[in-house]
């Protein structure tokens, strides 16, 4: 499996009909990890101190190295085959564009993790069977045209979050605030999905398309934003 934000080797292991026991999903992760050529293994967990018989006897192996959420970073990731066991979304949203040889994830919650596999494209490994990447990654609508100018706004807001290494800065984001008070017209007929697929098909990055579809969902459900008083009035032309 290859895409832009993940091209390399990517899996997740997920819960199958009538296992009572995580132990058979763990043990997928792994054989799986083990049979993609690259670098060392780095397991990651939420905690140092977790059960499971078989990843117990992965991190056990002197030459595999074990981190928490604590002590993970970026960099731990580069040039290594990784299994990422229960991450929740923040923590799966942070696994976009890293450098790994190989990546492998072991669901939890499987609300958590359907926005990631609609992003990743990954092997899905079940029970006897495993279910291959999509031929080409799908977003509902992410080929359609976004009306009065919303579109551009989008693409806007995503080259800008591009030219930033954290992604979106705050003022991208007041402005986004105050254009979806001040013309509410233009956004009543965009829904949080499309807004989703179009930036996603712009290849934003998963936190920032959080942060954009949470402020529409907001305003649908009639919320308002306090914006900094120098974008207070700001609309999109």
């Amino acid at each position: 499996m290859s895409s832009d934000s993940y091209p390399y080797p990517v899996a997740v292991s997920r819960l199958s009909e009538g296992e009572t026991s995580r132990e058979p999903q763990n043990a997928r992760a792994i054989k799986w990890l083990l049979d993609q050529s690259g670098g060392s293994i780095v397991v990651v967990t939420p905690r140092k101190d977790f059960d499971g018989a078989s990843l117990k006897r992965l991190v056990a192996d002197p030459r595999v190295m074990h981190l928490s959420w604590r002590g993970f970073s970026t960099g731990s990731r580069s040039g290594h085959r990784v299994l990422y066991a229960w991450p929740d979304r923040q923590h799966l949203n942070d696994l976009w564009d890293v450098g790994a040889d190989a990546l492998v994830v072991i669901e939890w919650d499987d609300q958590d993790t359907a926005e990631w596999i609609s992003e990743a494209n990954p092997v899905q490994l079940f029970n006897g069977h495993a279910v291959q990447p999509a031929a080409e990654a799908e977003g509902p609508g992410a080929s359609e045209s976004l009306p009065n100018g919303v579109e551009g706004i989008l693409d806007y807001v995503a080259s800008m979050a591009a030219g930033y290494s954290s992604g979106l800065k705050w003022n991208e984001e007041d402005k986004l605030k105050a254009d979806m008070m001040n013309r509410p017209d233009r956004w009543v007929p965009i829904t949080v999905e499309q807004v989703r697929a179009k930036c996603r098909e712009l290849g934003m990055r998963p936190n920032d398309i959080d942060t954009i579809a949470g402020y529409l969902q907001r305003r649908k459900d009639g919320r308002r934003f306090n914006v900094r008083s120098s974008y207070r009035d700001f609309q999109f032309n």
